[in-house]
């Protein structure tokens, strides 16, 4: 139930009450985390009492989060759980959708690619999010290029489960270059894959958080999934299999043209990787740059590129990259007026 008035202040008030106290609760998040958000998102004030919440501010701020929090209420009666993630996402679709005051969260879903997991359902939060997933499903091979924490991995891992469990693919093959990020990490004890998995990890990462644990170990014993360091690609043709490529930008040219043909018969390839972090050597081309630049209008190649508007991590990351992006433009603006 939704009722909205206009105080004296001149500000619209409007108080919306949710019929199961549970799932308010969890809408509401911990310690109303979830509706601190919305405050400093929006710039309304948020109150909430039981299962009924007094949101106030413009009239079209107050609209847009009685969107928010109805749009994620129905996703948690559909069994959805909510991260902060999700939260952000809807605070920057219901922005970007403007004021859409006949709204009906129940039939009016966002049309954004999700991906059926048999682990959990996984959904495009933004625009740039929607395009990627877009391109996984329509390209052979697609590149991913963007600033941290805009879902590039996670989304690249998340497609290639679902061609595994469909079927569609045998394997999954998971690779990255072992690059230190400007650090030395010296002699590291045990096996192989003992030595790997500190570069790797936040494909682990990924895999466990989309798949039961259970099947990613036993696919990784008997090889369904594979994960390795670049420099072991070299003289493999990999067929049947969903391939990726993380961190790209630090794959050096050499090491990239080589990587992309590996590309064997039913076969689809991600190559993901942040090009304004490069930790080459001075001096050394991005493989990443080089390859977006050359291959950019091959037919059968997708390229999605985020910004800092993607990212879905803490909100202080957004801010973060955007600071540095702005930077960066500045700094070529000055290097291009000295040419």
């Amino acid at each position: 139930m939704t009722a909205s008035s206009e105080v004296e202040t001149g500000t619209t008030e409007v108080v919306i009450a949710f019929d199961d106290n549970r799932m308010a609760s969890a809408l509401f998040g911990q310690y109303g985390q979830n509706l601190a958000l919305l405050e400093r998102r929006l710039n309304v004030a948020v109150d909430s009492r039981g299962n009924q919440v007094t949101v106030e501010g413009s009239r079209v701020a107050c609209e847009q989060a009685r969107r928010v929090l109805e749009s994620l209420y129905e996703q948690l009666k559909r069994g959805h759980d909510l991260t902060s993630g999700d939260v952000e996402g809807a605070i920057r679709l219901a922005i970007a959708q403007g004021s859409l005051f006949d709204y009906d969260p129940a039939s009016s879903r966002p049309n954004f690619e999700e991906l059926p997991l048999r682990k959990r359902l996984v959904r495009a939060r933004t625009s740039g999010q929607d395009a990627y997933l877009c391109a996984l499903r329509r390209h052979t091979l697609v590149f991913g290029t963007g600033p941290a924490g805009t879902g590039k991995t996670w989304l690249a891992v998340a497609h290639a489960i679902s061609l595994f469990e469909r079927k569609e693919v045998d394997r999954i093959v998971l690779s990255r270059p072992a690059v230190e990020a400007g650090e030395r990490l010296g002699f590291l004890p045990g096996d192989m894959r003992d030595k790997v998995d500190p570069y790797l990890r936040p494909v682990y990462d990924a895999l466990f958080d989309l798949m039961d644990p259970r099947i990613v170990e036993r696919a990784l014993q008997t090889g369904e999934i594979e994960i390795a360091p670049l420099a072991f690609m070299r003289g493999r043709t990999l067929s049947n299999a969903a391939i990726i490529l993380d961190e790209a930008q630090n794959a050096s040219s050499m090491q990239m043209k080589m990587f992309l043909t590996r590309l064997g018969e039913n076969s689809r390839m991600i190559v993901t990787g942040d090009p304004s972090q490069v930790d080459l050597p001075s001096g050394q081309t991005s493989g990443l740059a080089e390859a977006v630049r050359l291959l950019g209008q091959v037919e059968g190649i997708g390229h999605v590129a985020f910004t800092h508007q993607d990212v879905i991590r803490h909100e202080l990351v957004s801010r973060i990259v955007e600071s540095y992006e702005k930077a960066a433009a500045a700094k070529a603006q000055k290097r291009e007026a000295r040419d």
